[in-house]
């Protein structure tokens, strides 16, 4: 018998393609996307202005009553208000208020709302139904009212607010989150952990929660603008920030009841606001397509 012949040619590792992870094909989506990219680009700037900005700016607290408010100069880019002080530096400054609000905020709406979600996805049955029925039921609540109340309840406080705010925003992340839970929970790699015996509480945080990332961060860049809008809408009501401290809520607030005679009060601190929540939108609506694994082969 002759002996066994090796195959001519050999496929040195070399050779071999690499697959691309799921983050690594989303990065590369992500980057063709122009207004993702303009949106993350803006949304990196004005946060860098608005961290760094006011330690080489004029103090936000300055005051120069003789000035009064006056238009855009070489002295003062966008403007003073009407006791004088430099409307960009509380621009600037009211950034960092009106930032932390939507970042604390929606970290707690997800911490809330992952949480919550997940433990009803995964268990279903009756626990799912009460769960549920109690998210239905909040749901049906004036959520801004509820903050209203809150904050009346318990004072004015920034911390407050943060949290006050993210209490009522964690619904919808609840109900992503528990129907992705219920789509992957019998898969064969959750079947797999169960049969191992891992226990309910690391399968759904280190096997379950780590496999639907992609939904809960598209959400959560959503869920920041609406958050910094809830927080502008109560400083409009004169709820939220208070003096001497600024967000960007309370400068449209003060110039929209000045916008007849002092136009740059409102144009300034809205065109930022609008800014920011456009960069944030066209971001989030960028990480949606990339994270699509049905887009994969586009």
């Amino acid at each position: 018998m002759s002996p066994t012949t090796l195959p001519s040619a050999v496929i040195t590792p070399e050779q071999i393609e690499t697959g691309n992870s799921l983050w690594h094909d989303a990065w590369s989506r992500l980057r063709k996307n122009k207004l993702a990219v303009c949106g993350g680009v803006s949304l990196l700037t004005l946060a860098l202005l608005c961290a760094f900005g006011p330690f080489f700016a004029q103090s936000y607290q300055d005051q120069n009553l003789d000035l009064g408010a006056a238009g855009p100069s070489a002295a003062h880019w966008l403007g003073t208000d009407t006791l004088g002080r430099d409307l960009f530096s509380r621009i600037l400054f009211g950034g960092r208020i009106s930032m932390m609000v939507g970042l604390v905020a929606t970290f707690v709406a997800l911490a809330i709302g992952v949480t919550y979600g997940a433990v009803a996805g995964f268990f279903g049955g009756k626990i799912d139904a009460v769960m549920m029925r109690i998210v239905d039921i909040m749901y049906a609540l004036p959520f801004t009212i509820f903050v209203i109340l809150l904050m009346v309840f318990f004072g004015r406080n920034i911390f407050l607010l943060f949290f006050a705010i993210g209490a009522v925003e964690w619904l919808t992340m609840a109900r992503i989150v528990r129907g992705q839970i219920i789509s992957i929970k019998k898969m064969e790699y959750i079947e797999a952990a169960r049969a191992l015996g891992l226990g309910k509480r690391r399968i759904i945080f280190r096997h379950m929660i780590p496999n639907i990332l992609g939904p809960i961060i598209v959400y959560t860049t959503l869920t920041i603008p609406a958050v910094m809008l809830l927080e502008a809408f109560l400083s409009f009501l004169g709820l939220g920030v208070q003096p001497p401290m600024s967000s960007w809520g309370v400068l449209i607030k003060d110039g929209a009841e000045k916008m007849e005679e002092f136009w740059w009060l409102l144009v300034f601190p809205g065109g930022v606001f609008s800014l920011t929540l456009f960069s944030l939108n066209f971001l989030g609506d960028g990480l949606r397509d990339a994270l699509d694994v049905r887009s994969s082969k586009d």
